[in-house]
């Protein structure tokens, strides 16, 4: 009898969730629901011994207890099987770890590709270079202070991804938003392989066409990222969290996978480069689930709704009642598991920081301190958010870019500048 693990989903009703054992001469199952639990957590047991670093079975056993699994295998209507959005992504994790790896076994450590320089081209590249710089330095003060503490080589390279990852969320967020087609998307792709075979089409494409020459940085990411500008032409609802989690990953997780090999893994870490990879999709999914708790009243004004509509069933709640903005009791209990759930992501984050090269931290540490603290807010605030498009008040960020900068270690000396201006003296206590 030839046996295969799978996962049952039942089309149009509540998912059933159940490990069984499937005679394939027979097509039957053989195994109940009576061993369900015991094989399932023999079978996560197994796994998270294999790797204990390893985000994902840290994530799946926590998801096991608060939320529906999403498993490899489900059914769809048609009775086909086809691959979970968790398991797509983590494919996507493991290309990415491979190009590191296979850097780190040749080298021995990231090390970054010196300047191949053209005649005439020196100046044109480091005007690119402080062009992204400034738009960083504009749009996300914050994130760029902490930038100043990386190596020269890194820091620009990070300015380079961000000024990309800027400019492709506003062909569907910016002012032209409304005149940006599918095919415009297109031509956009098409740029992003130009500048990956080193034909940048402007200044600001000729920095990350430098950027990606140097640094292990795959393309996969960044067209996952266009993808989820597309999702946003067409889709405005999602069927329940496994849905959900893709568009997180096209629009967000997609950013840890890029900067990854930019920032570098510690010489002394003993993690595997697939769990820092983890840690850092997961901040990018914890930052999107934030995103769309905070403004989905402002999305709900614009006719979208970022929110798995089964739960929202299970919760009492529909459509309607995300429109109507009012806050009950139904609400509040619907925002708290939503909010549990993105913790949760944010936790499986904080542990990956720390293996990151420790002049690479504090931009991961603002993002994950800032963003999680909107969470705390959105629950001072009553859950009423529906309302109030900025729940983290400007006041408040230089409060948390303090906790952050208790969290940075190992100050490089080279980095006065950035201590002076933030009022931060070098015997900083370092808190891990």
């Amino acid at each position: 009898m030839s046996v295969a693990l799978v996962w049952i989903v039942c089309p149009n009703t509540e998912v059933y969730n159940s490990f069984g054992f499937i005679d394939s001469s027979v097509c039957r199952p053989v195994d109940s629901a009576r061993s369900i639990s015991r094989s399932r957590s023999s079978i996560y047991d197994a796994r998270l011994r294999k790797s204990k670093n390893s985000y994902s079975m840290n994530v799946e056993r926590q998801k096991r207890a608060e939320f529906p699994v999403v498993c490899s295998m489900v059914a769809n209507p048609a009775g086909e099987m086809t691959v979970s959005s968790e398991q797509k992504v983590y494919d996507v994790v493991l290309k990415q770890a491979a190009l590191v790896n296979r850097q780190l076994r040749s080298s021995g450590d990231l090390v970054v590709k010196p300047d191949v320089v053209l005649p005439g081209t020196l100046s044109l590249l480091s005007e690119a270079y402080d062009r992204c710089c400034e738009v960083c330095a504009e749009y996300a003060k914050t994130f760029y202070l902490g930038t100043l503490l990386m190596t020269p080589e890194r820091r620009r390279a990070i300015w380079a991804i961000y000024v990309w990852c800027r400019r492709t969320d506003e062909l569907v967020d910016g002012p032209n938003a409304s005149h940006i087609t599918p095919t415009a998307l297109d031509r956009w792709e098409s740029r992003l392989d130009d500048l990956f075979q080193g034909r940048p089409f402007d200044m600001l494409d000729a920095a990350l066409s430098d950027t990606v020459a140097k640094f292990p940085i795959d393309i996969q990411p960044f067209k996952d990222m266009i993808e989820g500008m597309r999702m946003d032409h067409w889709k405005s609802r999602y069927k329940n969290f496994d849905e959900l989690y893709l568009y997180c990953y096209f629009v967000a997780g997609t950013v840890g996978l890029m900067s990854v090999p930019v920032m570098g893994i510690a010489p002394e870490s003993k993690a595997t480069t697939e769990s820092v990879y983890n840690a850092a999709l997961a901040l990018g999914i914890a930052n999107q689930l934030t995103n769309i708790l905070r403004d989905v009243g402002e999305d709900a004004r614009r006719g979208r709704v970022y929110l798995p509509q089964d739960e929202l069933a299970q919760a009492g709640l529909s459509d309607d009642d995300i429109f109507a903005g009012k806050v009950t009791d139904k609400w509040r209990t619907f925002m708290k598991k939503q909010i549990k759930r993105a913790r949760m992501f944010f936790d499986e984050a904080e542990k990956g920081v720390t293996e990151l090269n420790s002049a690479s931290r504090w931009p991961v540490w603002t993002s994950l301190l800032l963003y999680s603290q909107i969470l705390d807010e959105i629950e001072a605030n009553d859950y009423k958010q529906f309302h109030k498009e900025s729940l983290c008040e400007q006041g408040q960020e230089g409060t948390c870019s303090s906790s952050c900068l208790c969290k940075v270690c190992n100050w490089p000396n080279e980095n006065v500048t950035v201590r002076h201006e933030l009022g931060v003296q070098r015997d900083t206590p370092k808190i891990e």
